[in-house]
């Protein structure tokens, strides 16, 4: 929900018109959450249409393949690296002697076969590397940042995580975002159109 309240609040802060819906699911008892997110000034409704999706953002890898049939041909795809299997999946590989968990190249073979501009990104790994494990949500928002089809501001999105995470995780969450932004300079941007490195 971090991801929304930034987002959402830095498009207000610029001007942006934005449209938001939640869904929340079983969250509190580990249950997926999922958000539509739609910017631009012909939005009117929250939700997005089957195969309308620029942008797929996925916290965890197999929640990215729940909600391939929003992508829009050749969309961007922002996957963390982390995989959780559900315990169903743990259910079938221990009755199945051949049945074996999905592994993170199964998940990225299949959505290559939607588009090919995929950025994996170990987003753990980079909020690790900020001084806070936390921070994977900030990674992604530095991601996004480096896109040309993100029309937010990048100042605007700096000032809005400030205002949403607690005062003495800033520094960190900050460090987080450059990191993202790296991350996706050095992978993303050689697939998709990026803006210009400051």
């Amino acid at each position: 929900m971090l991801l929304t309240t930034v987002i959402g609040n830095a498009c207000a802060k610029s001007g942006t018109n934005v449209v938001t819906g939640e869904m929340y699911g079983l969250s509190q008892r580990s249950g997926a959450v999922s958000v539509h997110l739609r910017i631009g000034e012909d939005v009117f409704s929250p939700l997005i249409p089957y195969g309308e999706a620029d942008i797929l953002l996925s916290l965890e890898a197999i929640e990215t393949l729940r909600y391939v049939e929003y992508l829009k041909k050749n969309c961007i795809v922002l996957m963390n690296k982390r995989v959780m299997h559900p315990p169903i999946e743990t259910a079938k590989v221990m009755a199945e002697k051949e049945a074996k968990y999905i592994t993170l190249e199964g998940i990225v073979a299949k959505l290559r076969g939607w588009t090919q501009n995929i950025a994996v990104v170990d987003a753990l790994g980079l909020a690790r590397e900020s001084g806070n494990a936390r921070t994977e949500n900030t990674v992604f928002l530095g991601c996004l940042s480096a896109l040309e089809a993100f029309p937010v501001d990048e100042k605007a999105i700096k000032e809005s995580i400030s205002e949403a995470v607690p005062k003495k995780t800033i520094e960190q969450n900050l460090k987080a975002f450059d990191l993202g932004k790296k991350s996706a300079y050095g992978s993303l941007c050689a697939l998709v159109q990026c803006r210009p490195l400051p």
